[in-house]
């Protein structure tokens, strides 16, 4: 049985990555504040698992800062380091310093590290550490992982929330340099569920299609051209599963599908889903973010994994819990 840390193991990309490894059969140890507008939930409410039920599950309802000053173990074998102040776009650029929070709480966790000295971290990033000029509606491209370098121009990253991932990464690629702490950096895209929380865009769309049905309009953020890469949670947990051995020296791997959908296709996609075709419109009083945003896939091909529940699926998925 490996003992597993895994903070900020309440919120959405958490709940998930503890159900799996739960289901493996490690030691888990969730630490969690439940902040409000970021998506954590007690574990008694986590939609679609019931962690209570496993004896191998232990929960810490704290900021994980002030579980860092308590706990010292130094036998965990993987440390899961989720712990972020982020709720969806409007969060990130209606409240930018709570986000820059998480600047401590990264500088915290890699102080820790060098103590408890987990056998390997792996560390979470975003995609909102890519430079937004490759992001642009002219010129935009698939993103690749060798686009950030700590040796070169950097590039400007998407908001506060981008800058605290850009330094976490940096961190990490300190602690195994300066201290030989092994670990992997991953930088989900867009990645949706059924049990998301409504501020992201995955389950508001898809509820205000089903709240709308047989209207001849729908809205959505921004313009609506604004695109996204869009992969499941599952195919995100999958693939750290499959990959978080291959890498031990900081390196990044995306989370992606290398795949572009508008907001406005997306909406339409779920409408038709619901059996009718409204317009699909977007509004200009909500924050739309960058224009294209999507990661390309190679690396995390090459390394053995490829997604498997596509977008589609996943909005069917989606509909019918809700409607359920």
């Amino acid at each position: 049985m490996r003992k597993v840390l895994v903070t900020g193991g309440a919120g959405f990309v958490g709940r998930h990555v503890v159900a799996r490894l739960l289901a493996l059969g490690d030691e888990v140890h969730c630490v969690d504040q439940v902040v409000p507008l970021t998506g954590g939930l007690l574990p008694e409410h986590w939609p679609l698992c019931s962690p209570r039920d496993y004896k191998n599950f232990h929960f810490y309802h704290e900021d994980c800062r002030a579980y860092f000053q308590r706990v010292n173990d130094t036998d965990f074998d993987y440390a899961f380091h989720l712990a972020a102040m982020v709720g969806g776009r409007e969060m990130i650029e209606n409240n930018p310093l709570a986000v820059a929070d998480d600047l401590s709480i990264d500088a915290e966790y890699w102080q820790w590290a060098v103590k408890a000295k987990p056998k390997k971290s792996l560390c979470f990033s975003s995609s909102a550490a890519y430079p937004i000029k490759y992001q642009r509606e002219k010129g935009y491209q698939l993103l690749k992982e060798e686009m950030i370098s700590f040796n070169d121009d950097i590039g400007m990253p998407d908001m506060s929330y981008g800058w605290a991932k850009l330094t976490c990464e940096y961190l990490a690629k300190l602690a195994y340099e300066k201290h030989g702490l092994k670990s992997v950096v991953y930088r989900p895209f867009s990645g949706y569920g059924e049990d998301q929380d409504d501020h992201y865009p995955f389950p508001a769309i898809c509820k205000r299609v089903l709240a709308n049905r047989g209207k001849p309009l729908i809205t959505v953020w921004g313009t609506g051209r604004q695109m996204r890469d869009f992969i499941h949670i599952e195919d995100c947990v999958s693939g750290i599963l499959k990959t978080m051995d291959r890498i031990d020296d900081a390196g990044a791997i995306n989370l992606t599908t290398g795949i572009y959908t508008s907001f406005i296709d997306f909406a339409k996609l779920a409408a038709q889903l619901c059996g009718y075709q409204p317009e699909v419109r977007g509004t200009s009083d909500k924050p739309e973010g960058v224009f294209a945003r999507a990661g390309d896939p190679t690396k995390l091909n090459k390394l053995g994994f490829q997604y498997t529940i596509d977008f589609r699926q996943g909005i069917e998925r989606a509909l019918k819990l809700y409607q359920a």
